[in-house]
């Protein structure tokens, strides 16, 4: 009788819907949220008469701009751009920081049109478990049910949601690179949003999902503030992730594989401080999302850095055993879920107030780990790209916005062209 409730049961689990051959996603476009405003380093009490070197004045305008802390009875439009094809989706939302539960009363998915504006024959009403409106708990994740939509490769859409309750603004992406609209009231089937504030930040909205054969794949690019895209001109798609996509999808056999950009600027490797460390949001950011083939992992120049500022504690130091550690946890966890990781070097700062000997010598020992270790799947060597031929220790002024460690818009080119797509090809 045992046996018989057994095979039974294996026979449920077989012909599962869940288990239906058509029903397997993967990621179509997706960001890194993170708990905001951004706390700045934690420094001890400075004894007094004494003085401590203050940082420099931005070199360059921070492409980051002010979001409002709350929100009441307001849409907020988004733009995103999926990097593959597809016709359902669901589109992810995220409160993984919030202090308060966050209830979306409605949301849309629509084409994007200019400035603000949604193609009004494409907008499609999201629900979530055939409700219109749903409310995320402090920590979750909810998905939205599947919605049909014809969507080119790189073509864009945008997501608006209505928020009904006073709520903290405190799960958002800042370095959206793409402008948000904030209108008041429930605008979400607006066509057209007049009179919206503006800003670049994704506010709750982590993923999309699409439905994809067996062949799909997604690639993580996953990092710190070059990864995010600093540098680059917003509204434009520069950011290298964006660009390595393009580049998949201008080539038959590449163009089963989408990218997701999972930069947070400012983020470290080993501590928390803008976001949680890359160690500990690992799982949320690359084994959570749905149909991962590779990682692209470029992240240690801020622990570098910033273990390096004035009067900051012993306990942020770093060495380059620490940060090896700590990229062979990101490959032995990858490799558990049967994905491989494609390592990059880190460019390189000189110019920077924090640079130095020593800076530099920890930069070079991880890079020669990198590159010789044999523990990566694959290697992309971004400081050899991005060095200057004349001065290795620095950007190449060509690739240089003003402040000696983003890439601009045409390293970010530089970086994306040297990604071997061939290693790709053979998943």
């Amino acid at each position: 009788m045992h046996g018989w409730i057994a095979l039974c049961g294996a026979v449920a689990l077989t012909l599962s819907p869940g288990a239906r051959a058509e029903d397997r996603w993967i990621s179509a476009w997706g960001t890194a949220q993170q708990l905001a405003p951004m706390p700045p380093p934690r420094l001890p009490p400075r004894p007094a008469g004494e003085a401590r070197p203050a940082p420099p004045p931005p070199a360059t305008p921070s492409p980051i701009l002010p979001t409002p802390e709350r929100l009441q009875d307001q849409t907020v439009r988004m733009v995103i751009r999926p990097t593959i094809k597809g016709s359902v989706w669901r589109v992810q939302f995220s409160n993984a920081t919030g202090g308060e539960p966050l209830r979306i009363g409605r949301a849309t998915i629509a084409k994007s049109a200019q400035a603000g504006a949604i193609r009004a024959d494409t907008s499609r009403a999201l629900s979530f478990a055939g409700q219109a409106g749903v409310t995320i708990q402090p920590g979750a994740v909810v998905f939205s049910d599947p919605v049909a939509l014809d969507v080119a490769a790189l073509e864009l859409l945008a997501v608006s949601i209505h928020l009904p309750d006073d709520v903290a603004v405190n799960t958002l992406h800042p370095l959206g690179l793409r402008t948000s609209y904030v209108a008041k009231g429930d605008r979400t089937g607006d066509a057209a949003l007049p009179g919206a504030d503006t800003n670049r930040s994704y506010f709750w909205l982590s993923g999309l999902a699409v439905q994809a054969d067996a062949k799909a794949g997604t690639i993580v690019a996953f990092g710190d503030s070059i990864t995010d895209g600093y540098g680059t001109t917003p509204d434009a798609g520069r950011a290298w992730p964006e660009l390595l996509a393009e580049r998949l999808q201008g080539d038959v056999r590449t163009r089963h594989l989408s990218v997701i950009n999972m930069g947070i600027s400012g983020n470290r490797v080993r501590r928390d401080g803008a976001g949680l460390s890359a160690l500990a949001r690992f799982d949320r950011d690359v084994l959570a999302r749905p149909g991962v083939r590779w990682v692209i992992l470029l992240e240690g120049i801020n622990d570098i850095n910033f273990a390096a500022i004035p009067g900051i504690p012993a306990s942020e130091a770093v060495t380059a055993d620490d940060l090896i550690a700590a990229y062979s946890q990101f490959i032995d966890r990858a490799h558990l879920h049967g994905i491989k990781v494609m390592g990059g070097t880190i460019a390189p700062t000189e110019g920077t107030w924090l640079y130095s000997e020593k800076t530099e010598a920890l930069r070079q020992a991880v890079n020669q780990w990198i590159r010789s270790s044999g523990k990566f799947d694959a290697l992309v060597d971004f400081d050899a790209v991005l060095r200057d031929p004349a001065r290795p220790t620095r950007l190449n002024p060509a690739y240089d916005p003003g402040d000696n460690v983003h890439p601009n818009d045409a390293g970010n080119v530089a970086m994306a062209r040297a990604i071997d797509l061939v290693r790709f090809r053979r998943d």
